[in-house]
C-alpha cells in the first residue's frame, strides 16, 4: 500500500489570464474607435465641406428673400423664396445652416451664385455658420477618442506581457507530497524535504 500522492494546492495564479475581461475589453476597444472615426469622418466628410461651401458665397449677389419651408436648417430641411433677375426662385438652404427657430415667412437675408441662383446661402452663414463650429467639435471629439483608444490599447498590451509572465510565488511554492496513510490537518506540517 506504499506510495505518496502529490496534492497541489489550487489557487489564482493557475488561471489563465484574461478570459471573458479581455474580451470584453477589446470589445469596448474597437467600439471606441469605431466612434472615434465616425467622429472624424463626420468633421472631415461632411462638416467642412459645407462650410467651405458656405463660406464660398461670402461674394455672391445679396437679395432679401423669406422663408419658405421652416424646419431644421442645420441638416438641410429649410427653403427660401426670392427674385433673382425678375424670375422667382424656391432653393434649399444648405447643410449647415442656421435660422431653424424662424417660422415660415420670416425674412431672410441672402447670398446667391449669379450663374446659379439656387446656390443659396444665408448671409450671416457666409463665415462658416453652424458647420464650422460642428467641424471644430466633432475633430475635437474624435481627437479625443482615438487619443483614449491609444492609450487604452497601450494598457491592455502591457497587462497581456505581465499576465504571461510566471508568478514568483508560483516558482517558489513547493509540492506537498502526502503519504496516504498519513493524515493531513490543519496542524499536519509537511516540508519541502518529503521524498515522494
Amino acid at each position: 500500500m506504499g506510495g505518496t500522492t502529490v496534492a497541489r494546492t489550487p489557487g489564482t495564479y493557475g488561471r489563465k489570464p484574461g478570459g471573458q475581461d479581455g474580451v470584453g475589453q477589446r470589445a469596448s476597444l474597437v467600439m471606441l474607435l469605431a466612434l472615434g472615426l465616425l467622429l472624424g469622418a463626420l468633421s472631415s466628410l461632411v462638416m467642412l465641406p459645407a462650410a467651405q461651401h458656405l463660406r464660398s458665397l461670402r461674394t455672391g449677389e445679396r437679395v432679401q428673400a423669406t422663408l419658405h419651408t421652416d424646419g431644421s436648417c442645420m441638416i438641410g430641411h429649410c427653403r427660401v423664396a426670392f427674385e433673382a433677375d425678375g424670375r422667382a426662385v424656391v432653393a434649399d438652404l444648405p447643410v449647415g445652416s442656421g435660422g431653424g427657430k424662424e417660422p415660415a415667412g420670416a425674412p431672410v437675408a441672402l447670398r446667391y451664385q449669379p450663374d446659379d441662383p439656387r446656390t443659396v446661402a444665408r448671409e450671416a452663414d457666409t463665415g462658416g455658420g453652424g458647420a464650422l463650429v460642428l467641424t471644430v467639435i466633432s475633430g475635437g471629439a474624435a481627437l479625443l477618442v482615438l487619443t483614449l483608444s491609444a492609450v487604452a490599447a497601450f494598457f491592455m498590451a502591457r497587462q497581456r506581457r505581465t499576465g504571461k509572465a510566471p508568478s514568483p510565488e508560483k516558482a517558489a511554492s513547493p509540492e506537498l507530497v502526502v503519504d496516504p496513510g498519513t493524515a493531513v490537518g490543519p496542524g499536519t506540517a509537511v516540508g519541502p524535504g518529503t521524498a515522494a
